[in-house]
């Protein structure tokens, strides 16, 4: 199968099968190669075709702070205050610019996650 830009679904799956073919084959670098080709085409088609929005904002939030061990008390340094925080986290006060930097640039949360469309409306 010769490599080239995915305009269809067909050629889409067709290429999914394929690299899955690939993946049974023997290692070899030939197919180490093809792989990554057919991977990176794949790739554009979804990121075309398959588009994910960012998460909600404060879902991205919570989910940082999972991973960080993070509590309210914890996040208030960022955000100016426990109550601030607890505000912000219940959908009680929306997020300010400076509270968007600071998560950004204190808590590694990508800016396309912090100004994306809540989910749910402020109360």
């Amino acid at each position: 199968m010769n490599p080239k830009v995915l305009k269809t679904s067909k050629e889409y799956n067709r290429a999914v099968q394929y690299i899955e073919a690939l993946m049974n084959a023997p290692k070899s670098h030939s197919r180490n190669e093809k792989m990554e080709l057919w991977a990176a085409l794949i790739e554009d088609y979804e990121e075309k075709h398959y588009p994910i929005p960012p998460p909600d904002p404060i879902d991205a939030i919570k989910f940082r702070m999972d991973q960080m061990g993070f509590k309210t008390s914890d996040l208030a340094r960022f955000l100016g205050g426990r109550s601030r925080a607890s505000e912000v986290l219940n959908r009680k006060r929306p997020l300010s610019v400076s509270m968007m930097r600071s998560l950004y640039q204190n808590l590694h949360i990508p800016a396309e996650s912090l100004l994306a469309e809540p989910k749910a409306k402020y109360r």
